[in-house]
């Protein structure tokens, strides 16, 4: 039982090393103008999941951007866990809790109840499953 507590943890470490790997470069490809406004609005915020969500009903245009946001981030955890021995779901849930922890007071993000809260200079709430 122990070998397996600590196979699971070692797991999860990678998969958060990784996750944090990743993000920097994420973020920053992230950041075209619509996606850019629409999180500074409010729109959009990160979920626990790993992915985009829509706080606000948007447009067709903005939904394009962020479905092939979320389309890349897939591709990235999918390719992420792969290499790890982890699932693409452990991994994008990993992520999920690194990018709301990212986030600025202003942000939208979940809640582990599913709400969406704005964050304050307050840390984020957290999942209890995040590392």
């Amino acid at each position: 039982m122990a070998r397996n507590m600590l196979k699971t943890f070692g797991k999860s470490v990678a998969v958060v090393a990784l996750a944090g790997a990743m993000l920097p470069t994420a973020a920053f490809a992230q950041r075209d103008p619509a996606y850019a406004a629409a999180r500074a609005s409010g729109q959009v915020g990160e979920k626990m999941d790993g992915y985009l969500g829509y706080v606000t009903p948007a447009s067709p245009a903005l939904r394009a951007v962020i479905e092939d946001l979320n389309i890349k981030r897939k591709a990235v955890y999918a390719d992420k866990a792969k290499a790890n021995n982890a699932t693409v779901e452990e991994y994008a849930l990993t992520s999920g809790c690194l990018l709301i922890g990212q986030t600025k007071p202003g942000e939208k993000y979940q809640a582990p109840d599913g709400s969406w809260q704005t964050r304050t200079a307050a840390p984020p709430m957290r999942d209890a499953r995040c590392p």
